[in-house]
């Protein structure tokens, strides 16, 4: 993403709900207004305390959010679900994701 599109994210007030499968298998489930620079963070060891001792395998997936109550909200929602509900989840929002990609030509 350009500066002048992360600028434009930030301005606009997006937030994102991202969750992050960690070296053990752990899920972890955050929010951010930069899903990149939080992962950087994480990866660094400086994100969030159950980050630094569970480090991030990768990116299992991210949704946009109109502003952070939305996003709070959906975080919730989330951390409510068993780490097989979250699989299941995710795998489901990526299949979707793959259907719409497919339908715009795969923009």
């Amino acid at each position: 993403m350009s500066p002048e599109e992360q600028t434009e994210v930030t301005r606009s007030g997006t937030w994102f709900l991202y969750l992050i499968e960690c070296l053990d298998g752990s899920i972890y489930t955050g929010i951010t207004k930069d899903v990149e620079a939080r992962y950087a963070a994480h990866a660094a060891g400086k994100g969030a305390r159950y980050t630094r001792s569970h480090p991030p395998a990768k990116l299992l997936a991210m949704m946009e959010y109109a502003d952070r109550s939305s996003a709070s909200k959906a975080e919730y929602c989330v951390k409510q679900l068993t780490p097989t509900e979250k699989r299941h989840f995710i795998n489901k929002l990526n299949a979707c994701k793959s259907i719409i990609n497919a339908g715009n030509g795969g923009i």
